[in-house]
């Protein structure tokens, strides 16, 4: 046995491994204050074990609710302000949301034809949507998740990085101090419970009804009325969305091989260019709309930023802009490509693979 390997250690200190590599990430990205810290850390570290070879297994029932509680988060985002807002403006927010997934799509197609990545993959890792969605739907729909994770992420640390600059060079408050979480807030019992049932309830019952990312689709869709209506105050305590972030992460990461990383890296300089290709595009398109439509520049250019959500949401916050304004344009392009993603992953992979060979398609190591 290789002293450089885990794979014959004993099973704890694989474990041990994992979590002190999770939270040196993460307390690395929280100083580099990149978005989704805890989710990029806790991937991070699985891929690092799994590069020495370690044999953690994360019992995928734990994965399944996970996506369940992700899919609440995303509920609870779909505020009423923000449904007013695109029910507003609905002819501007269905241009500007169809020209980023266009963009997108099109850099998409670009990778799979160049045979940088096979084509739903291509499609995935370019879907302009939250990242975690994007990476659990791939999965889903025959995409290589390992894959859409290394794009995905990458989009939203450079998203975030960008934006965050045009944000500070736009208004000195956009340097805001981050907020301190409160990781242990008091909890009001019955919401708590409702959520719970909720997450647990609709990924269960997501899966076995074989419904395509049901464990993140149902809690989703129900999640988003009943919060919208008041009906249900979706309840996610930081604890629990780190636990979360932690299972989601480390599954993906696992899935990681030393052939995979390797894979990648080759890969990252095309891919780093699609990303920063597609960050221009949408840039262009903020210019169109302060242009035309006399929005402020700043706030154009945060809601056609291409993904990152969350991250983007933490900006505007911190910064002079309309703040539903942004937001309703990126959870609007969210739900758009959640409904019509696998069907367009579908269209381009089948339009690549009828107009290439069959011998020239991706192999990806597995």
């Amino acid at each position: 046995m290789s002293p450089l390997t885990l794979r014959e250690r004993p099973p704890a200190l694989q474990w041990g491994a994992l979590l002190s590599a999770s939270l040196i990430f993460v307390v690395a990205f929280e100083l580099m204050r990149l978005p989704a810290a805890l989710l990029l850390g806790a991937i991070g570290a699985a891929i690092l074990v799994s590069w020495f070879e370690g044999r953690v297994r994360i019992p995928p029932w734990t994965f399944v609710v996970a996506q369940g509680f992700v899919g609440c988060l995303v509920a609870r985002s779909i505020t009423p302000d923000i449904l007013l807002t695109i029910l507003q403006k609905w002819p501007m927010f269905l241009t500007l949301i169809g020209a980023v997934i266009f963009f997108a799509t099109a850099l998409g197609f670009a990778l799979a034809r160049w045979k940088v990545l096979p084509g739903t993959t291509a499609v995935w890792g370019s879907s302009p949507g939250a990242a975690t969605a994007m990476v659990l739907m791939a999965d889903a729909f025959g995409g290589d998740m390992r894959l859409v994770a290394v794009m995905q992420y990458l989009r939203v640390a450079c998203v975030g990085l960008v934006a965050s600059i045009v944000a500070r060079a736009w208004s000195a408050s956009g340097a805001a101090a981050p907020v301190a979480i409160d990781w242990f807030p008091h909890l009001a019992a019955g919401p708590f419970l409702g959520t719970l049932a909720l997450a647990i309830g609709g990924a269960v019952i997501g899966v076995k009804s074989r419904i395509p990312a049901g464990a993140l689709l149902l809690p989703l869709f129900v999640g988003a009325p009943l919060s919208a209506s008041h009906l249900l105050t979706i309840t996610l305590p930081p604890w629990l969305l780190a636990i979360c972030y932690a299972l989601v992460g480390w599954s993906i990461g696992l899935r990681f091989t030393r052939e995979i990383v390797l894979y990648a890296a080759k890969q990252l300089p095309r891919i780093l260019a699609s990303i920063f290709t597609l960050i221009a595009m949408c840039g262009g398109l903020a210019f169109a709309l302060h242009e035309a439509a006399g929005t402020d520049a700043l706030t154009a250019y945060l809601a056609t930023s291409p993904g990152g959500a969350d991250a983007v949401a933490i900006i505007a916050t911190s910064s002079p802009v309309d703040v539903p304004f942004v937001m309703a344009m990126q959870i609007g392009r969210l739900l758009l490509v959640i409904l019509i993603g696998p069907s367009l992953a579908r269209m381009i992979a089948r339009w690549t693979t009828e107009t290439e060979p069959a011998s020239a398609d991706v192999q990806v190591p597995k």
